[in-house]
């Protein structure tokens, strides 16, 4: 069964269809889902999914461009969610240079919080890193992340810093971006990887795999994902799921 390591189901480009696009999960060969938390809100709202649908389970963070706002007292509570029996990592977190708020100091500080919190509750850490290979890597490696472990999440840069990020033990998150045609990137970065640290995601509900690009995306459209990743290592898809879930239970300790 495919195991989906990014999706963000408490989206509300799910609200319409919610309840049924994730109840035919299971008919299309998606066995395990880990929804990505970004916010204390979303973290509120992936925890009740987590309760709802027993193949759901849910990571604990705050993304960059969500911690302006944070504080001490939220840096307690994101612990105290991190004991919920279905929580299964600390994420996304990391640093977001693409727009000019918060302030890179301010997710400097906070990522570096949040990686603290990870080694204190003992669970993996999800990255986002967007235009910001250097400052990333400097504070992992600084922060001494490879003993922590987990996935650098929607991976968007070079086969050098992916060659870090794997020396460091950690997996390499795969999606849609893999099938653009600008993907050349990614690609380059999944024929170097060793198919044992790569794990499939989507990122619901953005960035849709070709054919499906700019709209909705959803889990349903992995296999799209496994193909290309299969055609890229010469492997057939049906081996690339049943490494990847192998990947990823290993990444989430499930």
């Amino acid at each position: 069964m495919i195991f989906e390591t990014h999706a963000h189901y408490d989206d509300e480009a799910f609200d319409a269809d919610r309840d049924a696009l994730l109840l035919s999960m299971t008919e299309h060969g998606i066995g395990t889902i880990v929804n990505a938390t970004a916010s204390k809100k979303t973290v509120e709202q992936s925890i009740e999914l987590s309760k709802k649908y027993p193949f759901i389970y849910t990571t604990i963070g705050v993304h960059p461009s969500d911690c302006a706002e944070m504080d001490e007292d939220e840096l307690k509570w994101l612990g105290d969610m991190c004991s919920y029996e279905k929580a299964v990592a600390v994420g996304e977190i990391g640093l977001d240079y693409h727009y000019d708020e918060p302030s890179k100091e301010i997710q400097k500080k906070w990522f570096e919080a949040q990686l603290d919190l990870a080694r204190r509750v003992k669970f993996p850490v999800i990255i986002h890193s967007r235009d910001a290979a250097k400052d990333t890597l400097d504070i992992m490696k600084s922060m001494k992340a490879e003993e922590l472990g987990g996935d650098i999440h929607c991976f968007s840069y070079s086969v050098e810093i992916a060659r870090e990020y794997l020396n460091m033990g950690f997996f390499i998150g795969v999606g849609g971006v893999i099938t653009f045609k600008n993907g050349k990137k990614l690609r380059e970065v999944v024929e170097y990887a060793p198919i044992e640290q790569i794990v499939i995601e989507t990122d619901s509900p953005y960035l849709a795999p070709e054919p499906f690009r700019g709209k909705r995306n959803s889990s349903l459209n992995l296999p799209l994902v496994t193909e290309k990743i299969a055609e890229i290592k010469g492997l057939s898809p049906e081996k690339v799921i049943e490494i990847t879930e192998e990947n990823a239970r290993r990444l989430y300790n499930l």
